[in-house]
């Protein structure tokens, strides 16, 4: 007797639980995402594979938050242009909000450890771009990317995070009550990795191009080169998104902001005006 057809939704969310999309690439673009699990289990010679149960793992998860595919009318359009690397799905905690959010979603990103002057920026434009309409989104890291979140949340407005690690806790730990405030008021926060995923160094630069694609402009309040907020606009670069850059400042934080702008990678935005003239 055949063993009956996996649906779409669990196949997905087991195939993103051990494989990224890039390794899946080129099967994905032959079969279906049922198919490549069954041809993955029965080429699988540890019986780690096998001993995985798809549709039981995914309604576990789903008591938690929801696995939205690329078939669902809540999928984030903009992620197509990630091509071979588009994700096989999101979790989401607001995810019915996502074609809303992301239609003008605007990251507001930097240092984790941030210059007091980076965090009155980060809350300036911030709120120039929740009260403009669009959607501030970030991390909930700490430094700018929490003040963004709060400063929009403050004007009234929604914000959509981006988590580099399962969905069941916060990152960091401690802005837990973050986490749960942004879906509480119609926000979203998403993430590529099930409940239970803990982040690392891997976790946290997908993320950052998560962020980008997302998005239809990244501002980068000031970024230490080689900090995640870089990984976030060297994404939003590739990606043909607007970049943008207020004046970098002479402090060694602010590093890898000089350098976007001496490359001409980003914009030059003295002000929240002119980046929501440039939006």
């Amino acid at each position: 007797m055949p063993s009956p057809v996996l649906p779409e939704r669990a196949a997905r969310a087991a195939l993103a639980t051990h494989f990224t999309p890039a390794q899946l690439a080129a099967e994905l673009a032959q079969f279906s995402a049922p198919e490549v699990w069954e041809q993955r289990v029965r080429h699988d010679h540890s019986g780690r594979l096998a001993q995985y149960k798809p549709t039981e793992e995914l309604d576990n998860a789903q008591l938690s938050c929801q696995f939205v595919i690329p078939s669902d009318e809540a999928w984030p359009t903009s992620l197509a242009d990630l091509g071979p690397s588009c994700p096989l799905g999101l979790w989401a905690r607001g995810g019915d909000q996502l074609p809303q959010l992301t239609a003008s979603a605007v990251v507001v990103t930097g240092n984790r450890t941030a210059t007091e002057q980076a965090i009155t920026r980060a809350r300036a434009f911030a709120t120039a771009v929740a009260e403009a309409g669009h959607t501030v989104t970030a991390t909930l890291a700490y430094g700018v990317d929490s003040a963004a979140h709060r400063a929009a949340a403050l004007a009234g407005r929604t914000t959509l995070a981006v988590l580099p690690r399962g969905l069941d806790r916060a990152h960091p730990h401690d802005h837990a009550q973050l986490l749960s405030s942004i879906p509480a008021t119609g926000g979203a926060v998403v993430s590529l990795y099930r409940p239970g995923t803990e982040a690392s160094g891997a976790t946290l630069k997908a993320s950052a191009v998560l962020v980008a694609a997302l998005a239809r402009a990244v501002i980068v309040i000031e970024a230490l080169d080689h900090a995640e907020a870089m990984h976030t606009a060297g994404a939003a670069f590739a990606l043909r998104r607007l970049l943008l850059a207020p004046p970098s400042t002479d402090d060694v934080r602010a590093s890898g902001s000089a350098r976007l702008l001496a490359e001409q990678h980003a914009v030059l935005v003295p002000d929240p005006q002119r980046a929501l003239a440039l939006l």
